[in-house]
């Protein structure tokens, strides 16, 4: 039976839970001519049987927000309803990125981020169905019942409450809910997530981004409901803060990455332990003012990290970034930075960590 959509808002933000017991985390890509092959009456279920017939979360759940943890709460309540899996049904590129490819999506949790955010919530996987011109040009009766119920044999689908789908976006909640009705195949709609009363406080990827490109990590951080971080494998580099006792592991975080030049309070994990540490990410504009670089110093580590992977999470913005007259006066700078940082570290600020 489908379910009509939730009325009202949850007024307060709930942070990123404990790890769920431990599930085998599934992750299938589906043909590139998934749709068509959905249109010619074709599955397209990948063939991974743990994902059989699954109950699916749909969206763009870049960040896994709190009101993303939502939509998958409930989609995880209908999977075990049911007796199936629970997976999120996700699209690459980001919708977004395939209708206007000059104008790249700044994404809050690249590849890899968002399957261990996910796996975290107990998810049993997630599908990724290429979004193409066939994709997108379809209508939203044929995006329900030769996609979703046909090709993937779909148990039941959760989505948020603005969710649309099908070309143009005609398909809505209401048109979906109706759909899955006449489908047998049960229907949810998690009602907006929001940090006030109004439509402004609804949490949003773009509020996320938008508190990022500030430099507001504790906006972000509070919107998201853990402490932002990315993932990176540590690069050489010029090897400068060497010669100033400050050896930082350098990464290069993705061409989309749209956060505010400055430096930062963050917590590193390096092969399972996390260090306090204090990072630079900008151009280095004392130096060559080249190419934007993530300069992570570790407190109290020595060691060797070139080819490691690294989680940096983002505690607190410091300052922005800064030309400086003299190296004399950028490691003045740096010291004062480090004892700023280790402050802010001691104070253990929320949201609570999910690396640990």
């Amino acid at each position: 039976m489908a379910q009509t959509p939730q009325s009202g808002s949850e007024p307060a933000l709930d942070f990123f839970p404990p790890p769920a017991q431990p599930r085998a985390f599934t992750v299938q890509r589906c043909i590139d001519d998934a749709a068509a092959a959905a249109l010619a009456g074709a599955a397209i279920g990948c063939g991974e049987a743990s994902l059989a017939r699954p109950v699916v979360a749909i969206g763009n759940f870049d960040g896994v927000h709190a009101g993303h943890r939502a939509v998958i709460a409930a989609c995880r309540a209908l999977a075990d309803e049911l007796g199936r899996p629970a997976a999120m049904l996700t699209f690459a590129p980001h919708p977004r990125s395939f209708f206007n490819p000059d104008k790249p999506v700044f994404r809050i949790t690249p590849d890899g981020v968002e399957e261990t955010l996910l796996a975290r919530l107990g998810l049993d996987g997630m599908i990724i169905l290429p979004f193409n011109a066939a994709l997108a040009a379809m209508t939203a009766q044929s995006f329900f019942d030769d996609l979703l119920v046909r090709g993937l044999g779909v148990s039941g689908v959760v989505v948020g409450h603005d969710f649309h789908f099908g070309k143009g976006r005609e398909g809505s909640p209401a048109y979906l809910t109706a759909r899955g009705a006449s489908s047998g195949a049960p229907v949810r709609i998690v009602a907006r997530v929001s940090d006030g009363d109004d439509e402004a406080g609804a949490v949003s990827s773009s509020r996320i981004r938008a508190a990022l490109r500030q430099g507001d990590i504790a906006a972000a951080n509070a919107l998201l409901g853990y402490r932002w971080f990315v993932r990176g494998e540590v690069r050489h580099g010029q090897k400068i803060g060497c010669t100033l006792n400050y050896p930082t592991a350098n990464i290069r975080l993705p061409d989309d990455c749209q956060l505010a030049h400055g430096i930062y309070a963050v917590r590193v994990l390096v092969d399972g332990v996390v260090h306090g540490a204090v990072a630079s990410f900008g151009r280095r504009p004392t130096f060559d003012n080249g190419a934007p670089l993530l300069e992570s110093f570790l407190f109290d580590f020595s060691g060797d990290l070139y080819g490691k992977t690294l989680d940096v999470e983002f505690l607190a913005f410091l300052r922005g970034e800064a030309k400086f007259d003299s190296i004399d006066d950028l490691v003045r700078q740096m010291d004062r930075d480090s004892a700023e940082a280790r402050r802010i570290l001691a104070a253990d600020p929320p949201p609570p960590s999910v690396l640990g």
